[in-house]
């Protein structure tokens, strides 16, 4: 499907559910990066996709796991454990660094950056650190006996 943005033509792309997060094309570039179920000697994985989109859906709706919609997603417990063992081992590092090469390597990157110079000052005795150089009143209150 075609839509116009700032009076360019541009594809958008669709999805056949509102459910549904990745389009067919995002997904080709994601499945090869997640693990496989090949020498896996415990049960095997399910669906990947249905799955991931259902990580997806989580953190693009900001709802608790156990509010994932079961007859879409499966059982939220998969999804959360899916997530948390991706998240362990790496998975999730990797598809990263993958998704960025192939973006900054087709030049969809913009990598000017803005710093904020804002200094916020803390007070004298936000610190441990020792001030010799000057009393900042903590010898009154020192609970050894003056000298």
């Amino acid at each position: 499907m075609w839509g116009v943005l700032g009076g360019h033509a541009v594809s958008v792309a669709m999805t056949s559910s509102r459910y549904q997060v990745f389009t067919d094309e995002q997904w080709a570039r994601i499945e090869p990066l997640l693990p496989s179920n090949v020498g896996r000697a415990a049960r095997p994985f399910g669906d990947h996709r249905r799955v991931v989109e259902g990580i997806a859906y989580r953190y693009r709706t900001g709802i608790p796991w156990r509010d994932l919609p079961r007859e879409v997603f499966g059982p939220w417990q998969t999804v959360w454990k899916r997530h948390r063992r991706y998240a362990q081992d790496g998975t999730w590092d990797r598809v990263l660094a993958h998704v960025l090469a192939e973006a900054d390597a087709a030049g969809r990157i913009d990598w000017n950056l803005s710093v904020d110079a804002t200094i916020a000052r803390a007070h004298q005795h936000a610190t441990n650190t020792p001030r010799p150089d000057q009393d900042t009143g903590g010898s009154i209150e020192s609970q050894e006996p003056r000298p």
